[in-house]
């Protein structure tokens, strides 16, 4: 049901606007998609095989991308006249402007030029896959290139040729699985492109997952013009879900998804996108528990029953209640008093955080989760003569207030609290970058603003400069730029180069740093949060870096917006490596091929880094910590 050659889809994944699509979200996927400028699905087979270490170690991506813009001429070498037909590596290779990219291609050249036999042939697949232990490689590589020059081949091609097969041993891939990969691509962009909001909501409640933070994926969703909601008791489940956008907080209906209109939201703003809304889930909460979040869900779903009341009964004595009954007078009284009729089952919302205590019956700490993380919005406060939204600090007084016991069941079956009534009580408001920052402290990420923008001004009066302002640069200005960590990495096959993101309010910047300014900075690299980096803009057509000469970190800036700020968990990207390569990795020392390789260099974080625990651990670090979450490593 997907069309093919979607203009717009192609036009999204040439301005490298990839995060969350599959296979060309990594940060040199990324990089490849303006150069490259995919048109067609062989474009996109191309482009997933291309960003392999096979492929960049044999030297085959610049040939081939100076060859499809034109810049090189493609070169079909034929052997002499009595040895075989001129185009016999035209039809290897012609699909690919005659650079070997795939595994098949390989093993064709080996056959064709070198008249490889079939054992001859296995031998050099069995080597390619091992060489870097095995070293038998070399005893292929005289048999082929003695083989080729026979055949009346030039001697610097035949060995041209024989090191870009030697390079698929870093790992490259077939065709057939490249244009697997290339479906996937093209199905999960196409979903991106015309329904922004349905991709991230799956991204989410895919979690964890992807090189990306639920910060950078709501991000995204939001730059493509879809609203994102805040996660709240009243509105939210567990899972992030969707909302119709006119509606306020109703959620939509199965039947009503099916009949959106795709639409290419990229430009507009999220007043003017006609899709639906993005709820935030509460899942996004950190430390909740599933089970105490069915628990309020249910309880928001069926009004008729406090299961607090049920515990009370039981616990007292109360040998007259039938659990069978719930919906007899006593509940039918609770109704009635709550505007309901006695055979009502839609939604109820919650009044208070008493209301949801005493109906979801609810843990005191989780309370306390939710108010912290600003989950009790749509509930009225009372504050003096005006009502307001329940914020994290007047929430947060309420759980405070509540008993650490359930209720009497004098008390349990009425609306009286059996502490007395609360007084309103008009608590000193909260800043917008407090609020913010105890959302990346709760949430690990804010749809309030961003923490940069809060140092906007004191940036701007030191000239540096926003991640949006190094657009307009030209090629070799000078700038200084700064930023939160958004991920750092650094492929094997980069040969110690580190690339950095950075992010503020206006978007992101690309940071290159070299061996040598990486070892006279690799502190700052490796532990900072908020960054600034001062060097020289390298930009080619819309591809845009920064070659950094000098690193700053700036973490204590973070301290200017909440005494809390010390402590404020920046969203790192799941792909960032700072911590540690993951096992699957060709890069960490359990990955087979590097099992005692001499070569392998792992990047080891400075002395005092803590490393956050897997999710659902609950640690409450010293203030002045500074954290990086747990990362992952994919190329």
């Amino acid at each position: 049901t997907v069309p093919r050659d979607d203009p717009a889809v192609y036009d999204m994944l040439c301005a490298a606007d990839s995060i969350g699509v599959f296979q060309v979200e990594s940060r040199a996927q990324m990089n490849m998609l303006p150069r490259l400028k995919p048109r067609t699905f062989y474009d996109l087979v191309i482009e997933v095989a291309i960003v392999r270490p096979g492929p960049i170690q044999g030297d085959m991506v610049h040939p081939y991308l100076r060859r499809r813009a034109g810049l090189e001429e493609e070169v079909y070498p034929s052997p002499a006249p009595e040895h075989g037909p001129a185009d016999e590596l035209r039809q290897i290779l012609g699909k690919t402007k005659g650079v070997p990219l795939f595994q098949e291609q390989a093993m064709r050249i080996a056959m064709v030029a070198a008249k490889f036999s079939d054992a001859d042939v296995n031998e050099l697949r069995k080597a390619m896959a091992t060489f870097r232990r095995r070293g038998t490689i070399g005893l292929l590589e005289e048999k082929m290139v003695s083989r080729m020059v026979a055949r009346g081949y030039a001697q610097d091609f035949a060995q041209r040729c024989f090191n870009q097969i030697k390079g698929f041993g870093e790992y490259g891939f077939p065709e057939s699985h490249a244009a697997s990969f290339a479906h996937l691509v093209y199905v999960s962009a196409w979903l991106k492109c015309h329904y922004p909001a349905a991709f991230a909501c799956a991204l989410l409640n895919s979690q964890p997952m992807g090189f990306y933070a639920p910060a950078q994926i709501v991000r995204c969703a939001r730059e493509h013009g879809v609203e994102a909601r805040a996660a709240d008791v009243n509105l939210s489940d567990w899972d992030s879900t969707l909302e119709d956008s006119q509606e306020g907080g109703r959620p939509l209906a199965p039947e009503a998804l099916e009949k959106i209109e795709p639409k290419m939201a990229r430009g507009l703003t999220p007043s003017l996108q006609p899709g639906p809304a993005l709820r935030l889930g509460l899942r996004q909460i950190d430390g909740l528990q599933k089970e105490e979040i069915g628990k309020l869900v249910k309880a928001r779903m069926l009004p008729g029953v406090r299961p607090i009341m049920l515990e009370a009964c039981l616990r007292h004595g109360s040998d007259t209640f039938d659990r069978s009954k719930v919906s007899d007078p006593p509940c039918r009284r609770h109704a009635s008093g709550m505007g309901l009729t006695p055979g009502e089952t839609g939604a109820r919302p919650f009044r208070s955080v008493h209301d949801l205590w005493m109906r979801a019956g609810l843990k005191l700490a989780t309370l306390e989760k939710l108010a912290a993380a600003d989950a009790f919005r749509s509930i009225q406060a009372e504050l003096g003569f005006a009502k307001t939204g329940l914020d994290r600090r007047q929430a947060l007084w309420e759980v405070k207030a509540l008993a650490n016991a359930p209720p009497l069941p004098l008390f349990t079956w009425g609306e009286t609290r059996e502490a007395g009534a609360e007084p309103p009580v008009a608590l000193p408001e909260m800043g917008l970058s407090e609020h913010v920052v105890n959302d990346y402290q709760t949430l690990r990420l804010s749809l309030k603003a961003h923490p940069m923008s809060f140092l906007r001004a004191h940036l701007r009066a030191a000239k540096i400069l926003s991640c949006s302002d190094i657009r307009a640069c030209r090629d070799g200005a000078f700038v200084r730029v700064a930023g939160v960590v958004l991920v750092r990495q650094r492929p094997g096959s980069a040969k110690g180069v580190v690339f950095m993101t950075l992010e503020d309010e206006t978007g992101v910047a690309n940071a290159v740093v070299w061996p040598k300014t990486l070892e006279k900075f690799r502190k700052v690299v490796m532990g900072a949060r908020l960054i600034l980096i001062t060097g020289r803009v390298q930009r080619h057509e819309d591809i845009i870096h920064i070659v950094s000469a000098k690193l700053e970190d700036k973490s204590d800036r973070l301290a200017w917006l909440s005494e809390q700020a010390q402590d404020m968990k920046i969203p790192i990207a799941n792909a960032d490596e700072v911590v540690h390569p993951d096992p699957g990795s060709a890069r960490s020392p359990a990955h087979p091929r590097w099992a005692g390789h001499p070569r392998h260099e792992r990047i080891i974080p400075p002395r005092g880094t803590r490393m956050i625990p897997p999710r659902g651990t609950r640690i409450i670090p010293p203030r002045g910590t500074r954290i990086i979450p747990k990362s992952r490593d994919f190329h």
